[in-house]
């Protein structure tokens, strides 16, 4: 029962997410896409490196949101 439940709202934060980038311009784009892949990325390595995974998360983030915003211009 909390597994379905645990879908459910995972689904539903990802429909509302989609809903929300359709109101953004061309860099709010690229700057969140930016940093999802940023944060995901940096997961990973802290994660393959013995770091801390919402430290790599955090740095990732934060790299892939300035990308994002360099990459729009």
């Amino acid at each position: 029962m909390v597994q379905s439940i645990g879908k459910v709202s995972l689904a539903a934060v990802f429909a509302l997410s989609l809903l929300a980038t359709g109101a953004c311009t061309r860099t709010q784009q690229y700057m969140a896409s930016g940093g999802a892949i940023g944060a995901g990325g940096g997961a990973v390595v802290a994660a393959t490196t013995g770091g801390t995974v919402l430290g790599g998360a955090i740095v990732g983030g934060a790299l892939g949101t300035a990308g994002g915003y360099l990459a729009s211009r």
